[in-house]
């Protein structure tokens, strides 16, 4: 019981700061908010993802790529020009370590804001911190795993952000249907999106890329848009009216 609290409560809050934190704000500006909560939203991503923490910069500027050339030979990770998703995995890793590094220079026009914390950025992606939490990771399923199998489930601990990028950009640009003639090969993956928290809504998303609820039809549920809107109520954060194309 214990190994599968912890799972899931690593699976969702590693997903909600990565569609929240590193999606719907630092790569897309769907809300502002005071310098303190962004710093909050900045550590709790580094805590929840752990040993696969994504630098929000990085990870920005790929994403306004991945829009700009959505299913073109200059999207970093369309699914349709590798052989497997393992292969778009080790492209896209590829490209976001230039970005980590600066040894690649945006396009002007994706040089918009991109939230960062000099420290706790290098030490996010340092081995030392990935090893870390890696430790911890197998020291809870050694002190709590009641069967050899849960073991099996440790290696998506260690890589939890690049799985769900993987899933979100190799099945959300492949299987599902379309609202939108988009001009690319986004899809909307429903009913499997819910346990990816509205990230599978490619589709929707791509046709209105800076509209915080990702969901377009009646039965198209977006579970973060109701806790981006409570914020919004409580002032945490500040919802921005959508451009709509």
């Amino acid at each position: 019981m214990y190994i599968l609290i912890f799972f899931l409560a690593h699976w969702f809050l590693s997903l909600f700061f990565q569609t929240f934190y590193l999606h719907r704000y630092a790569s897309h500006r769907m809300f502002s908010t005071h310098k303190i909560n962004e710093r909050i939203f900045h550590f709790l991503t580094f805590i929840c993802q752990g040993s696969s923490f994504l630098n929000p910069r990085a990870y920005a500027l790929m994403h306004r790529e991945h829009h700009a050339y959505s299913d073109t030979e200059k999207d970093p990770h369309s699914p349709h020009f590798f052989r497997d998703v393992f292969q778009m995995m080790y492209y896209t890793s590829k490209s976001y370590g230039e970005h980590v590094r600066r040894l690649k220079q945006p396009e002007h026009r994706f040089n918009g804001y991109c939230p960062e914390w000099t420290l706790l950025d290098r030490w996010g992606s340092t081995y030392a911190s990935r090893l870390m939490f890696i430790a911890f990771y197998t020291w809870f399923y050694i002190t709590f795993a009641t069967a050899w199998w849960m073991f099996l489930l440790l290696p998506i601990h260690f890589l939890m952000g690049p799985i769900h990028g993987a899933i979100v950009n190799w099945c959300g640009h492949k299987y599902g249907y379309s609202n939108f003639d988009n001009g690319d090969k986004s899809k909307n993956s429903t009913p499997f999106d819910f346990l990816m928290l509205g990230e599978l809504f490619q589709n929707n998303h791509h046709r209105h890329p800076n509209k915080a609820n990702f969901g377009a039809k009646w039965f198209e549920v977006d579970p973060v848009y109701p806790v981006m809107k409570f914020m919004h109520w409580v002032r945490i954060i500040r919802l921005r009216k959508p451009v709509v194309a």
